[in-house]
């Protein structure tokens, strides 16, 4: 019991500090305070007015999040599946080191990389420079995941598939990718989520014409500190909230009904 105590306590200590936008973004007054002295919803009304630029920032951040997420998990599954094919080859090791390198460099020396590269290829301040850096980004966490499931499957199905006729493209279709489609959801879930919430290379390579939500967020904080932005962490908050309870729950679910098949 103790123990259940204490996991809750912890989790309302990493939460609270998450929490606290809720009331922020309804106070009446122009700045943050804390707690409010008046109730309003000018600010989501702000965050919703077409003519502010919030909403245009967030359906820039939703767009290249959905591009970025379609590429990272098609490459990145792809990569999972060739390094375990040829894990026991002596290259596969260092290719898998070089892809997860975004995870383990700084994320100011990426962005760095990063401007410097769509500089040149003329891309800077376009929708296809933003995928591409996200999609960088967001690669490693397709490959951790996708190669997690492929670790668990069992190899003794392929081959009860190739046995039976099934040719390499046949046996991937039907029996592989279906299998590790947790990892495959898992990951993209998380390369989304990393190019929505990315601020550090979106401020090296934006434009005037296109920005994203957290670049939108740190000029707010940095010009005027207005609780707009205490709206906008609010409603991500409560994005992000439902969008992982909801693959928990579908994730669940599917266990549970493998479980009971199995059973």
């Amino acid at each position: 019991m103790s123990l259940y105590v204490f996991g809750g306590l912890v989790g309302v200590w990493l939460t609270l500090p998450t929490l606290i936008v809720v009331p922020l973004s309804l106070t009446d007054r122009r700045s943050f305070q804390f707690p409010p002295q008046g109730w309003s919803l000018e600010w989501y009304r702000r965050f919703f007015d077409p003519e502010s630029g919030w909403m245009d920032a967030t359906f820039a951040s939703v767009r290249i999040a959905l591009l970025s997420a379609a590429v990272a998990t098609v490459v990145g599954t792809s990569a999972a599946l060739a390094l375990h094919r040829w894990h026991r080859r002596k290259a596969a090791g260092a290719v898998r080191a070089l892809l997860l390198l975004p995870l383990v460099v700084p994320g100011i020396i990426v962005a760095i990389g990063v401007y410097a590269l769509v500089l040149e290829l003329g891309l800077l301040g376009t929708t296809i420079g933003f995928v591409t850096a996200h999609a960088t980004i967001g690669l490693p966490f397709v490959i951790v995941t996708v190669g997690a499931s492929l670790r668990n499957l069992d190899p003794q199905l392929e081959r009860a598939a190739a046995s039976l006729g099934a040719g390499p493209f046949e046996t991937a279709r039907r029996v592989t990718l279906p299998l590790i489609a947790p990892g495959i959801a898992s990951g993209a879930l998380f390369a989304f989520m990393a190019s929505f919430d990315e601020v550090v290379v979106a401020l090296f390579i934006k434009s005037p014409f296109l920005e994203t939500l957290p670049v939108q967020m740190f000029a707010s904080m940095t010009r005027d500190t207005e609780p707009t932005v205490a709206a906008a962490a609010t409603l991500i908050l409560a994005l992000t909230t439902t969008v992982l309870v909801a693959a928990g729950l579908v994730t669940g679910r599917r266990g549970r009904t493998h479980t009971s098949e199995e059973a």
